[in-house]
């Protein structure tokens, strides 16, 4: 339970820094593929909370 509340901390944390990057990632997908308009917040903010979660799982456990 330990990991689970510090990996969560980590993550909040990690959402302000991960903001800009994904961003740009979204750009690049939606310049590659045909994504349609309204899609672009839900995966803006998908693709926000993954990359906090994952930059908060390699700081918990790496």
């Amino acid at each position: 339970m330990l990991n689970i509340v510090l990996t969560l901390v980590f993550s909040i944390v990690m959402l302000v820094f991960v903001a800009f990057p994904s961003m740009k990632i979204i750009e690049w997908v939606e310049d590659r593929f045909d994504v349609p308009e309204k899609w672009h917040n839900p995966l803006l903010i998908s693709t926000t909370i993954l990359l906090a979660l994952m930059i908060g799982l390699f700081l918990r456990f790496a």
